[in-house]
């Protein structure tokens, strides 16, 4: 959800994100799709996708502490034990990010789960408060939070503010009912097809650069179509009205896992073809977290513990190789 063209669409995106979860039921009744089993984890759909459990018992992933990753820390917070991790994920949250499990108030998502998991790594307690997008960055730069993992991507405009370690790619994903053999790998992929979008996101904006392209060469164009809500854009997607949706792909994947009628069918960065988009550990600049986090981070990688919580998620894709700090970020916009 940064805030740039991309960040700013991306953001208003999410916000419609959270009826997903209701939507995903509304889907089964319209299609007829199979009542999800009842040997399922509480709180969880097991159809065709994954079974995410959403109950306030999440039974985390956790990991040992990692003493070299520990000792890079400042030595007011490693005397301290605690760090705050902030995520945006007041008013309900967006899943599988930061949002509510079943039982209305316990906070729960990939987010929650990997700064639990990060904080393992550096013998710390953490704190995961649930605030709006706003507000996390007042909260870094007033000294309130420690550090936030509510889905920021890395820019350049934040690098002159903020210290960054990556722990996520940013992606973008078709999401096509289940069963077909379509796949996108490219924007010739897309020629002919009848596609949904968000208006004013950047994967609008991919879409329609895609589409220029496409008829310069000779090929059809895609289709675009736009819906009020998320809702809408899966009613369609159900009844075969569009051939793909192409949004976050957290989102979409969520509604994979949860939803069992459709799949991911290609996935690209949210950053367009220059560069791929990274998620990241956002804290004060200078403040000397960004070392320790992104040798925890390492260190979760090299252990298996960080693809564990990934792929309890169905986030396995957006998984990285290696976390940095402050890696190119999205250029500034003018």
């Amino acid at each position: 959800m940064p805030a740039r063209p991309h960040a700013v669409h991306r953001r208003t995106t999410y916000a419609v994100t959270v009826l997903a979860v209701a939507t995903a039921v509304a889907l089964s009744a319209c299609s007829g799709a199979a009542e999800a089993s009842s040997s399922g984890p509480a709180g969880s759909t097991a159809q065709a996708g994954p079974a995410v459990n959403t109950s306030p018992d999440q039974k985390r992933i956790t990991a040992t502490k990692d003493d070299k990753a520990a000792a890079l820390l400042p030595a007011a917070v490693r005397e301290r034990g605690t760090i705050t991790a902030a995520n945006a994920g007041a008013g309900g949250g967006t899943p599988p990010l930061v949002f509510t499990a079943d039982d209305d108030k316990t906070v729960i998502g990939v987010e929650v789960d990997l700064a639990h998991l990060f904080a393992d790594k550096l013998g710390l307690r953490v704190e995961t408060p649930a605030t709006s997008w706003e507000n996390v960055f007042l909260g870094i730069d007033s000294g309130r939070y420690d550090v936030a993992l509510t889905n920021v991507t890395v820019t350049e405009e934040r690098k002159e503010k903020y210290d960054f370690a990556t722990y996520r790619k940013d992606d973008l994903a078709f999401e096509a009912p289940t069963g077909g053999t379509w796949k996108v790998t490219s924007g010739k992929d897309i020629a002919g097809k009848t596609i949904a979008v968000g208006s004013g996101t950047n994967q609008e904006k991919i879409l329609l650069d895609w589409n220029e392209a496409n008829v310069k060469a000779g090929l059809a164009p895609a289709e675009v179509k736009y819906f009020q809500s998320q809702t809408d854009y899966y009613l369609a997607l159900a009844s075969h009205r569009i051939d793909a949706y192409f949004g976050p792909n957290p989102s979409v994947a969520y509604h994979v896992a949860t939803a069992g009628q459709t799949e991911a069918i290609g996935h690209f960065s949210g950053a367009g073809d220059s560069l791929q988009g990274l998620i990241a550990v956002l804290t004060k600049k200078g403040s000397g977290l960004a070392a320790p986090y992104a040798a925890a981070i390492n260190s979760a990688i090299a252990d298996g513990s960080y693809a564990k919580v990934l792929q309890r998620w169905n986030l396995s894709t957006e998984g990285l190789a290696k976390s940095e700090i402050n890696p190119p970020g999205l250029p500034k916009t003018d």
